[in-house]
């Protein structure tokens, strides 16, 4: 349900003698309260605070470190997307998952922009919500794949902006890496259409992301259509 494929250093290295240390933010208590619960008892997982709204997640992440905030957009006083903003200004050390209900261009493109580095639907299940906290603390970006969908549809109809050009340095494989990102496939895709691992696909993503200056698989699509790959 969700793809994970961005550059493998991370906001935090929790390594392996502590769990990861992760707030779950939404207004509503009936949401936010068994997320938390079951999210805890996942063993490399630590549920340090529960928030009602964004202030309530900058306080918490203020108090200690944080690993991972997920993320509603949608609360009162602070909404989620102001909230990731100021997080990725003052702790950028925290990433954010977005789970939300909402999946609209205009609520996924705000929180993207603002620095969330994943954002799932509220359809996803525990284990891609846990997969996508894991991936989030290494530096991974995680998308849904209904908003990998819509985001890869925004970007084909709304008309190019300028972009830097592609570095002449990139491979054959890695341009074929991003010719398939930027036709929306996830990595395990990508690796079927090249008949490589998923591993060896995250390996020339970390390459051409370094290589061409791309911060994040939304940048990376919005590249390959302005370079004609997709």
């Amino acid at each position: 349900m969700t793809t994970t494929d961005e550059p493998a250093q991370g906001p935090h290295d929790p390594g392996p003698e502590r769990p990861l240390r992760v707030i779950v933010a939404d207004d509503q208590a009936a949401v936010r309260e068994p997320l938390a619960a079951v999210l805890d008892m996942t063993e490399d997982i630590d549920v340090v605070a529960a928030a009602a709204d964004g202030a309530e997640v900058l306080a918490a992440v203020a108090a200690g470190p944080v690993d991972v905030v997920l993320m509603d957009l949608r609360m009162p006083v602070m909404d989620g997307v102001e909230a990731t903003r100021r997080l990725t200004e003052e702790h950028p050390g925290t990433a954010v998952v977005v789970l939300t209900t909402f999946a609209d261009d205009d609520s996924i493109l705000a929180a993207l922009s603002a620095g969330a580095r994943g954002y799932l639907t509220k359809n996803a299940g525990r284990q891609d919500i846990v997969r996508a906290i894991r991936a989030a603390a290494a530096g991974q970006s995680v998308l849904d794949q209904e908003v990998q969908n819509r985001l890869l549809a925004t970007v084909r109809t709304r008309p190019p902006a300028a972009a830097s050009p592609l570095p002449p340095d990139l491979t054959r494989r890695e341009r074929e890496v991003l010719t398939l990102i930027g036709r929306g496939l996830p990595n395990r895709a990508i690796a079927e259409n090249l008949f490589i691992s998923e591993a060896t696909v995250k390996t020339h993503i970390n390459n051409l992301f370094a290589k061409a200056d791309i911060k994040d698989r939304a940048e990376a699509v919005r590249r390959a259509i302005t370079a004609g790959l997709a």
